[in-house]
């Protein structure tokens, strides 16, 4: 195997992040269910941010946040995701090149415009997500790049971009080429609700090993097997994928391979600010962990620290250098 020119490559769907701060009562009067994602048209969209009060806008995306978090942590870093050629787009694309990440997917001359997510984040730190795909749809198998999949450790898909059939297309080929090139594959499950949609979807991918390693939260994971017991859940998830990386908030992760389950416990914090980018961050850190041969112990806590790190604060995007944080506390970097 040729060495790699990125140390994690990410597909998403590439989406500019509003965040708000909101009470629960501006949820209810529009409709939303507290903690989920809703995908939202154009029209919804703009009525939701005629009501928002003073947002933080940045680029975001779940992969995408992973992947800037890798790149503050020090790892070689790349992106593939759909924005339009537009105002917002172009934002987008010098945020995240500006994090330090490669991002060369052809922007889109025509269709619909550039992804936006409305996040309305309440006082319990909890985050409710609308989200307009836009232009993120668009995603098709052209925009793969087979020399750049192939050079690239870990390629990181986003359970979020299953529901166009061009973008599956383009996550099954990006899947195909980095196993040819004896690549791993790694699966965010992103979403309750989107496993919900496609949970039958998600388990061929997992026994057809088109995946070799998933992330997801408690919620997902009881929502993959149709079951509110964990241990039974974890001990199929064992059975199901090569290796399975549980998040479980405050109670911090569980590590399942094969031979072994490993807990690692979570980060301690000041205070819990904002949840967005939890899940995104924490696999930031387990992945860089991973692709630097430290361990399923130390990957999971070097993913703890940046989960804990992006929770301090609003926005999905480290504030505070994750390289120096993990120096400080004694972990890999």
């Amino acid at each position: 195997m040729t060495s790699a020119k990125y140390d994690v490559l990410g597909i998403g769907n590439a989406i500019f992040d509003v965040l708000v701060q909101a009470d629960e009562r501006f949820l209810r009067d529009h409709g939303m269910t507290k903690g989920g994602m809703a995908l939202i048209d154009e029209a919804r969209a703009t009525a939701i941010y005629r009501d928002m009060g003073p947002a933080t806008e940045m680029s975001g995306g779940s992969a995408a946040n992973t992947i800037v978090g890798l790149a503050s942590l020090g790892a070689r870093g790349a992106y593939v995701g759909k924005i339009k050629d537009d105002q917002i787009g172009r934002l987008y694309a010098h945020d995240i090149r500006a994090a330090g990440v490669a991002f060369d997917t052809a922007p889109a001359t025509q269709g619909p415009a550039t992804g936006c997510s409305y996040i309305l984040v309440t006082p319990d730190g909890e985050r409710t997500m609308n989200t307009y795909l836009g232009a993120a749809q668009e995603l098709t198998p052209a925009d793969i790049d087979a020399t750049e999949i192939a050079a690239s450790t870990i390629v990181y898909l986003e359970g979020y971009l299953w529901d166009p059939k061009n973008a599956k297309d383009a996550f099954l080929k990006a899947s195909t080429i980095a196993h040819e090139a004896g690549r791993q594959v790694a699966l965010t499950l992103s979403d309750s609700f989107c496993v919900d949609r496609y949970r039958g979807e998600f388990l061929d991918l997992m026994r057809n090993r088109t995946v070799d390693l998933v992330f997801a939260n408690e919620a997902e994971l009881h929502s993959l097997y149709e079951t509110s017991d964990f241990e039974t859940a974890l001990k199929q998830l064992r059975i199901d994928v090569n290796l399975g990386v549980v998040t479980r908030s405050e109670k911090g992760c569980v590590v399942a391979s094969k031979e072994a389950v490993v807990a690692v416990p979570a980060f301690p914090i000041d205070k819990m600010v904002d949840t967005t980018g939890a899940g995104d961050l924490f696999a930031a850190g387990f992945l860089f962990g991973l692709v630097r041969g430290a361990g399923h112990e130390k990957a999971g806590r070097l993913g703890a620290l940046a989960a804990a790190e992006v929770i301090q604060h609003i926005g999905a995007r480290p504030q505070t250098s994750l390289k120096q944080l993990a120096l400080q506390s004694g972990l890999p970097a």
